[in-house]
């Protein structure tokens, strides 16, 4: 206050105001007018200023908070339908249900997930796994031994270790997968428990514990159905890594093995995501 006193007494004299011909009070007056025009200017600027930034700051919150709550309704719809899938397609791989007859679709698509020449091809590969597992023990196999040939208990345990993942209990699902995976490593269940383990660790962001795990998938289980989807998220870890060279081979393996299918497509656009961004040619 007093050095925008001192600022306005300073003008005036400037401009050649003769400050003995002027009382103090009416200098004062003056000054005083000066200080409220300026001050009311100010504080109104400084006003609308902030009223607007609070509004901006408002809706920005507000944004966020949508696409926080769409984000997390879309990958919880995502898990639901991997899983869903999963249990149907072990469902129809162990017999637990038949495919429809041929023609009963119109020659489509089974249960509207994949060709139904391949889901015959997946039930006949899980259907000799399902065989060598239900084989009953040898004479002198001790309990747990045959306990752990018992379909029903392997069910029982990879359904567990699904309903962890599904509800986000991510440490709950990981050591549920490892447990299975040690106890049944000869499951018809284990390529599709390798795949879950990797995935528990993509959706963590723990990228190179992911890699590995997704990397049993196509080592240890190189017929599986899994092969694919194993090879698209380590296109896509790859991706965030930044290492642009394995993620275009690995996404492209995906396109040119498996053509047709909703795993090559989504390898084809982040290969073309990867394009428009530069990375690769």
């Amino acid at each position: 206050m007093w050095a925008t006193r001192a600022l306005l007494l300073g003008s005036l004299l400037l401009v050649g105001v003769n400050a003995s011909a002027v009382s103090k009070q009416e200098l004062e007056t003056r000054i005083q007018q000066l200080e409220r025009k300026l001050d009311s200017r100010n504080l109104v600027d400084l006003l609308e200023q902030v009223t607007s930034l609070q509004r901006e700051v408002q809706q920005l919150r507000g944004d966020i908070e949508v696409q926080a709550h769409s984000m997390e309704s879309l990958q919880k719809r995502q898990r639901d339908l991997y899983l869903d899938i999963d249990r149907r397609l072990h469902r129809l791989e162990t017999g637990g249900a038949q495919p429809p007859a041929a023609g009963a679709s119109g020659g489509g698509v089974a249960s509207g997930t994949a060709p139904a020449a391949a889901a015959g091809a997946a039930a006949a590969t899980a259907a000799g796994k399902a065989a060598a597992v239900s084989k009953p023990p040898a004479a002198g196999t001790t309990t747990a031994a045959a306990a752990a040939l018992d379909p029903a208990e392997q069910r029982k345990a990879y359904d567990h270790a699904l309903e962890q993942l599904k509800e986000g209990r991510y440490d709950e699902a990981s050591a549920a997968f490892t447990s299975f995976l040690e106890k049944y490593p000869a499951s018809s269940y284990a390529d599709n428990a390798q795949y879950w383990l990797g995935e528990v660790f993509y959706v963590t962001r723990k990228f190179q514990p992911a890699l590995a795990e997704f990397g049993k998938v196509l080592s240890d289980h190189p017929d599986s159905p899994k092969v694919a989807d194993a090879k698209l998220k380590m296109g896509y870890i790859q991706y965030e890594l930044k290492d642009w060279a394995k993620a275009q081979e690995l996404l492209k393996q995906v396109v040119s093995g498996y053509p047709g299918s909703t795993t090559a497509r989504l390898a084809q656009e982040r290969l073309d995501r990867m394009k428009r961004e530069g990375h690769v040619k």
